[in-house]
């Protein structure tokens, strides 16, 4: 879920590009063969994660019908894990699966589908809307940022507080007892709140939990099998590694626990999904190939707003990031970081060139270095 770890890592890293293949004319005669990507950059990347520390890293990759898998340290190919933040991108796809079935309109206002609930210290549903929820333009207070919910959920009393259960209504008081950080559409500032109430948006038009459209609407469908809206279960699914955190943000801190099991309610539609690498890069694949949302609702999940004067590369649509490499490749897709685990799943513009990566770890590790690889070698 991470409050983003600031734009670089709610799409942390961000990758282009195909190492592809295009097969050039032999003069005169015929084609050379495709060339094969070559994924050496990327496993470097994962070792040196390992090196600074990180105990395991997983990357997989398709380039067209080529696929790669990579490991580093403590990892298994197949392992599943948490993946925080990325969970973002399967929410704003159901509510635009919704707006494309005459239920919603992004447009709507916040009030309409939540009357009351976005209230207090300035805050007020009734002046936004569903898409500024998405797209982090709201305003709203992110309740990750409130410092105590910061010192009872991301610091050592974590592991008093790991299996209580928190609702999505007890997430969002928390953040009404804050000021907004600006007034509805005059900036953009990442906020796990947005989503915890547009998790809270889809139960209210479809009656069913956000996490059960999520199944019907796309794991199913898509034949995920390795995804779960987890809920309330604390624990991993098989295969898994563990997953470590110093629980600090004291950068010598040396002390690392063993943060596996944890209630996942504490991120709610905001990041407690679970996967692996091979699922998430069908999900990104196939929503940029048009097999998730007609062509109207792509367009607005791809209209995209700068997140900072400082890191231009960075836009973000609709519960998605795009990105610009090093080099001038662009990339779309999320990242996400939750206790012990450090996830970005990014694809091109056509679908056709693939990562999706994972350190089993919340404090060393640059993701970005493996997306670069992967894109631009």
């Amino acid at each position: 879920m991470s409050a983003v770890r600031t734009a670089r890592t709610v799409l942390a890293a961000t990758a282009v590009a195909a190492l592809t293949a295009g097969a050039l004319a032999a003069p005169a005669v015929a084609a050379t063969a495709p060339k094969k990507p070559d994924h050496t950059a990327t496993q470097q990347a994962l070792d040196a994660a390992v090196r600074a520390g990180v105990p395991g890293a997983v990357a997989q990759a398709r380039s067209g019908r080529t696929g790669w898998t990579g490991t580093a340290g403590e990892r298994g190919g197949q392992d599943r894990y948490r993946v925080g933040s990325i969970t973002k991108t399967f929410v704003a796809t159901v509510l635009l699966q919704l707006q494309a079935e005459g239920r919603l309109d992004l447009d709507d206002s916040v009030e309409k589908w939540l009357p009351g609930v976005v209230r207090g210290n300035g805050h007020d549903g009734r002046k936004v809307t569903v898409r500024q929820l998405l797209n982090h333009t709201s305003g709203i207070y992110s309740v990750t940022s409130d410092p105590g919910f910061q010192e009872k959920i991301f610091g050592p009393a974590f592991l008093d507080h790991r299996y209580d259960t928190w609702t999505p209504r007890q997430l969002v008081a928390i953040a009404m007892t804050h000021e907004p950080d600006f007034a509805p559409g005059a900036a953009w500032n990442y906020s796990n709140t947005n989503y915890v109430l547009a998790g809270m948006v889809i139960e209210e038009v479809t009656g069913r939990p956000y996490g059960k459209e999520v199944e019907r609407r796309i794991i199913k469908p898509l034949k995920l099998r390795a995804t779960s809206v987890p809920g309330t279960t604390v624990t991993m699914p098989k295969p898994s590694s563990r997953a470590f955190s110093k629980l600090s943000i004291d950068e010598n801190a040396t002390t690392i626990h063993d943060v596996t099991e944890l209630n996942p309610s504490l991120a709610g539609a905001a990041g407690e999904m679970i996967s692996d690498s091979n699922d998430l890069q069908t999900f990104y694949r196939a929503l940029f190939k048009g097999k998730l949302l007609p062509k109207a609702e792509m367009r607005e999940m791809t209209k995209a707003v700068p997140v900072s004067a400082e890191e231009p590369e960075f836009f973000y649509g609709l519960g998605l990031m795009r990105q610009k490499l090093s080099c001038g490749k662009e990339v779309w897709g999320h990242g996400g970081g939750i206790h012990g685990s450090s996830s970005e799943a990014v694809v091109t513009r056509d679908g056709e060139h693939s990562l999706a990566m994972n350190f089993n770890a919340d404090w060393a590790g640059d993701s970005r270095t493996v997306i670069e690889g992967e894109f631009c070698g």
